[in-house]
């Protein structure tokens, strides 16, 4: 019988994967032989492999390109990286190798373009996408960075007062972007999204505070739809208003020469997952040249703004399971060495899902399971793995120490966890290691960040 976890795997899914292959009894990821990163550095650990970085990047551009040749697309690609997504200085270092553009949300992100303007990382060619709600700080940095020489920044107008807030401090002429409020989807809590401004309102925004204001040069549209891009007609009818939103933009504004279309690339959250970007990109760039063609004016050069799709599929967490408690006749819980709810915030806050894989003892067999963290909350567990209804692993035996894998979450999970900061039931912060190659391939780690201590807790709590 085919009892063994592999078995399980392989009739399930299509198995071994581009990033997933098994060593004997051990998995992989990309390469890596993850019961090595246990054996030298212990569990709980978070880790980062930074080269997915760069090749999620280069696809991205890949796809533009293949899709603009196609469409015979007259307009440039902008690929920027939405820094909400991971501040991290080591995200940003890999990620700015690729000759890509940034996009900001809040007061704190200029520190950091200035910060890597001052290494080399970027230079006052780099587009600097200010988006966001802007009060006091966040307008003031902004004014420092143009009024400093630097003309691709372009704050993106929220709503109606920040275009007198940011002329207040801004010395001189400055470009500025508008972002569209996007209908939400109709199962959603509300009708329209609290960011920008809305479809009906935008031309007349225009010709009120912009269209004869030296000091202003409008040349963006920006759209976002929070659901991400998706091949659904809620997606496909928002894309279509945001067009000729633009292109009756564009008869009255010939500076207008930008669409920014936001992010929203799905990351693989599961072992069948399939998603087409080059039809998705292709569909996309076809409609705007359609439209465009149609109404006889110039196609925008498109920008992006992936956060996630660029930093998701890098990261990684293993646990170990150090016990097995059997609640009631149908109800194993299998205790993690940490935290849900510290390491994981999303599965705990949104309920996503990522893929999880035990890391070794393939060739045993399996046994359903629930998974639960250390914390006395109820609510710190995670039960639902990819599209089953429970979590399989192989057999726990106090014996034999098992080890699990959550993979593709280098998005949000540290600054929505607290990172260096307090955590619910003070449970630590993991230790975090960077996996790197060389131009050989050869692989090196080293160690981020050390598990937090407790004099560092007792510190941030005030106990001197």
């Amino acid at each position: 019988m085919n009892t063994k976890y592999f078995d399980l795997i392989n009739q399930t899914y299509y198995f071994p994967q581009e990033e997933f292959t098994l060593n004997k009894d051990n998995l992989q990821f990309h390469n890596i032989d993850l019961m090595k990163l246990v054996e030298q550095y212990g569990t709980p650990l978070k880790f980062t492999y930074l080269p997915q970085i760069s090749n999620n990047i280069k696809r991205a551009k890949n796809w533009f390109r293949n899709a603009m040749e196609k469409n015979k697309y007259e307009g440039k690609y902008y690929y920027c990286y939405c820094t909400k997504s991971s501040h991290f200085e080591y995200v940003m270092n890999e990620a700015f190798k690729n000759n890509i553009h940034i996009e900001t949300s809040s007061a704190f992100d200029i520190n950091i373009v200035e910060r890597l303007m001052e290494t080399g990382k970027i230079n006052k060619n780099t587009f600097i996408i200010c988006n966001g709600f802007k009060r006091d700080q966040y307008i003031s940095n902004i004014a420092r960075l143009i009024n400093s020489g630097h003309k691709n920044c372009i704050p993106i107008i929220d709503n109606y007062e920040e275009l007198d807030l940011l002329q207040a401090e801004i010395k001189g002429k400055f470009k500025i972007g508008i972002r569209i409020a996007a209908e939400e989807e109709p199962k959603f809590e509300f009708y329209t999204s609290r960011l920008g401004i809305g479809y009906k309102n935008i031309l007349a925004f225009y010709k009120k505070q912009i269209q004869d204001n030296k000091k202003v040069e409008l040349k963006m549209l920006h759209f976002f739809i929070n659901t991400g891009i998706n091949d659904n007609a809620y997606y496909w009818n928002e894309l279509v208003k945001c067009i000729k939103v633009y292109i009756a933009l564009k008869k009255e504004c010939p500076s207008l020469d930008g669409l920014n279309i936001g992010g929203g690339f799905p990351i693989k959250n599961s072992l069948a997952f399939e998603y087409d970007y080059q039809y998705m990109i292709d569909e996309i760039i076809n409609q705007i040249k359609i439209a465009c063609d149609e109404a006889e004016v110039d196609v925008p050069n498109i920008f992006t703004e992936f956060g996630s799709f660029t930093v998701g599929e890098s990261g990684g967490a293993i646990y170990q399971i150090l016990y097995q408690k059997q609640q009631n006749d149908r109800e194993k819980w299998n205790m993690i060495d940490s935290s849900f709810i510290t390491t994981l915030p999303d599965t705990w806050a949104i309920n996503k899902r990522f893929i999880m894989l035990a890391i070794n003892r393939w060739n045993d067999t399996y046994e359903r399971v629930l998974l639960g963290g250390m914390t006395c909350d109820s609510d710190d567990y995670y039960n639902s793995e990819q599209n089953m209804n429970a979590i399989y692993l192989p057999k726990y035996n106090k014996e034999k120490p098992l080890y699990i894998g959550f993979f593709n979450i280098g998005a949000y999970q540290e600054t929505i966890g607290g990172y260096g900061g307090l955590h619910h039931c003070l449970i630590p912060q993991p230790k975090h290691i960077l996996i790197d190659r060389d131009e050989n391939g050869i692989l090196a780690t080293e160690v981020f960040s050390e598990q937090q201590t407790s004099d560092q807790v007792l510190s941030i709590l005030g106990y001197k």
